[in-house]
């Protein structure tokens, strides 16, 4: 057992940062560690050349789930809707969840199944919950008692698993949360909990302690440069960075200290704050972390330029519910796996392992099954990179390059009748086509040129009742012909707008301006260099071509002149700075109607902002005032809510981004007068993370916070 840091208990008029102000009983700091050292590093820059190589080969991994939690199985006194959040969605007392310390046995755990598992499924790494939200420590932790080495097992499990995944060829990994609810130090606390934080029975928290968050920081890094050095994890995988308390000022010295303990290493976005929630990549690239982290959701586009990795369940629950039967098929994961390659990303599967150190038997099951897929058509996922088409009418396509050339891997999800493999608008000489996963002369597909498109004769029966991969080798790049992109950022104007228009690689864009059809023969056509500046209503029409010929249909798009909304009379002689806030209090999933009157509590605040209010759950406020803007133009008006908001401008909504979700942003465009003009921003949070900015730009300008002295009231 470890003893306290200071052995006098002193009055808590002491500043928490007294080196004699009383400490939770946690284990001293182990000073043979290396010291952090910090220095700026953004976003996929690498201190050791090639280190996301390997991960960008993987493509595919293994998640796991497992801790304390695992041993209640999902349910708490009848109720058995629960998971890893048990602690919180159950409302567990401190000194009741403790109890679990002396209940965690599993006698079944066997660290090298697992990694076989995970090597014979295809997987190339595997990530475990060191340390997920409730704080328990699943390996040795010099820092505390709230770990394995306390409990009946005995056994760091850590250190067995990492062993294990270097003899199996699997990349270990380590996910370790930064919200922590056992901590005394961590803040915020939770709501329900009040000071019963204080029952620790494992922490024995001394009269006059004050929760102090930096020292939590310190506690945090010293734990991160402690699992890094002790079991070489290839990733470290953060969550749980979402609360108020932690920004970048410390995610960007926490992502340091990863790279300095270990320069080979990877680091998820979520080190920081940028994830913006389930879509797992904000706007903001400026904040550390090497790959975004989408969750439960697979980006309809992708996310280009960006490493991302998708993490889903196998069923409703990270953790393990003995209740949750709802499984998804082999087949879905499979071809979930091959969407997510399709579109450049890595695919994390998670399994929540029962509380005996077994997976359950419906994840065994599917895990063999998956790997017979992969086996066969594994050399499709691995090392590709993203389809060169938008979308395909019967499945998917990865890539490799091969030399000059480019083997396109077609995923065959809904079997073409007549025995035809059209794959559209793709403009490059094919070299041959063959099966996956057939051998000899029946593996070699006959390939035929069909206008724009290249036409394969498929084999009698699918290879394969889940994906039959068909490999296509082409000569060059992949040059697929697509209809052009109009493109805008809005659809009206007040005194111009700028548009662009785009096309696929090695294409050209004609268009015309008066209505009438871009072909060749036509006077009006002109072939598109650079953006188009529009100050009268305009209708465009646009075709793609390639070596002088057209490869796709026409596309128009209207861009219409309109008059502003004119400004209004505020009816006060000398408006104030700011806007006036209504409060509302109650659990809510939409934002309720506007009130009436002004029944809630009313203050003036400078801007939309909710940052300095200590209530953020369960209520809702109201931003009432006035915007004035400056000329006649067309304004952009942005909002970013956790959870839902709308903004309204003169009596209209601009912006609806009501509901419950976590952050998201979502703008809206309208034409207005110089002068003042009605807006509101409505905005509530049920519970979790609680956010909301606004932010406006005239057209063709980048969204910036509302100026000093736009607001009034």
């Amino acid at each position: 057992m470890v003893t306290f840091l200071a052995a006098i208990a002193l009055t808590s008029t002491l500043h928490p940062n007294h080196p004699n102000m009383p400490q939770p009983n946690l284990k001293s700091e182990n000073s043979n560690l290396r010291p952090a050292t910090t220095s700026p590093t953004s976003r996929g820059q690498s201190r050791k050349p090639g280190r996301m190589d390997w991960w960008r080969e993987a493509r595919f991994g293994m998640f796991i789930h497992w801790g304390l939690y695992s041993v209640l199985a999902g349910e708490w006194n009848g109720s058995k809707g629960h998971a890893e959040w048990i602690r919180e969605t159950a409302h567990i007392p401190i000194n009741e969840y403790e109890k679990l310390l002396g209940q965690f046995n599993p006698v079944k755990f066997d660290a090298d199944a697992w990694a076989k598992m995970a090597k014979d499924a295809g997987m190339k790494y595997l990530v475990i919950t060191s340390k997920h939200h409730d704080g328990f420590n699943l390996f040795d932790s010099p820092y505390t008692d709230w770990d394995v080495m306390n409990t009946p097992f005995k056994r760091d499990i850590m250190k067995e698993l990492s062993a294990a995944c270097k003899r199996q060829g699997i990349v270990f990994c380590m996910y370790h949360s930064i919200m922590d609810w056992h901590h005394p130090d961590y803040l915020p606390k939770r709501s329900w909990e009040g000071e019963t934080w204080r029952n620790s029975t494992i922490e024995k928290i001394p009269t006059g302690f004050k929760p102090d968050f930096d020292r939590f920081n310190k506690y945090l890094q010293n734990e991160v440069r402690h699992i890094i050095q002790a079991y070489d994890p290839g990733v470290l995988w953060f969550d749980g960075e979402w609360e108020s308390t932690w920004n970048h000022g410390y995610g960007q010295p926490l992502y340091d200290l990863c790279l300095a303990a270990k320069p080979s290493i990877i680091v998820n976005n979520r080190v920081d704050v940028s994830r913006g929630g389930m879509e797992g990549m904000s706007q903001d690239n400026k904040s550390a972390g090497d790959f975004g982290t989408p969750e439960q959701t697979i980006p309809a586009t992708g996310m280009p330029g960006v490493d991302w990795e998708t993490c889903m369940t196998m069923n409703g629950n990270w953790g393990y519910n003995a209740a949750d039967k709802n499984f998804k098929s082999t087949k879905s994961m499979v071809q979930m796996l091959v969407d997510i390659a399709s579109k450049g990303g890595n695919y994390l599967m998670n399994i929540g392992p029962k509380a005996d150190g077994t997976f359950p038997d419906e994840s065994i099951q599917r895990l063999k099954e998956i790997g017979v897929w992969m086996r066969q058509n594994g050399e499709s996922i691995y090392g590709s990179s993203a389809s060169p088409f938008k979308k395909l009418p019967w499945g998917r396509a990865t890539t490799k390059k091969l030399g000059n050339n480019t083997r396109i891997y077609l995923h065959v999800f809904d079997w073409p009748s007549g025995g035809k493999l059209v794959v559209p608008g793709l403009g490059n000489f094919p070299l041959g086509a063959e099966a996956v996963g057939m051998k000899g002369k029946a593996a070699a597909l006959k390939v035929e040129r069909v206008g724009s498109d290249l036409v394969i004769g498929l084999p009698a029966k699918p290879t394969n009742d889940i994906d039959t991969v068909v490999a296509l080798t082409v000569r060059g790049a992949p040059i697929v012909y697509e209809a052009p992109e109009i493109l805008a950022d809005a659809g009206e104007f007040v005194s111009s707008i700028k548009v662009t228009l785009k096309a696929g690689e090695g294409q050209a864009v004609v268009y015309t301006t008066d209505g009438s059809e871009p072909l060749p023969a036509n006077k009006s056509n002109r072939t598109y260099k650079s953006d188009l500046v529009l100050s009268e209503t305009t209708r465009i029409r646009a075709r793609t071509f390639h070596n002088g010929k057209p490869v796709s249909g026409v596309v128009e798009r209207r861009f219409e002149k309109v008059k502003p909304w004119p400004a209004k009379n505020t009816g006060v002689v000398a408006p104030k700075a700011g806007v006036e806030v209504m409060f509302l209090e109650g659990s809510m999933d939409k934002l309720p109607p506007i009130p009436a009157g002004v029944g809630g509590q009313l203050k003036v605040m400078p801007n939309f902002s909710i940052a300095d209010d200590p209530k953020k759950e369960n209520c809702a406020r109201f931003f009432m005032g006035w915007i004035n803007v400056p000329a006649d133009d067309m304004y952009l008006f942005g909002v970013t809510s956790d959870d839902g908001s709308k903004l309204w401008i003169d009596g209209k909504v601009v912006v609806d981004n009501d509901g419950l979700h976590s952050s998201f942003a979502k703008s809206g465009a309208v034409p207005l007068a110089a002068g003042h003009h009605q807006i509101v921003v409505g905005w509530f949070n049920k519970t979790g993370g609680a956010e909301l900015s606004v932010g406006v730009a005239r057209l063709g300008e980048k969204l910036k916070p509302i100026p000093d002295g736009w607001l009034k009231h």
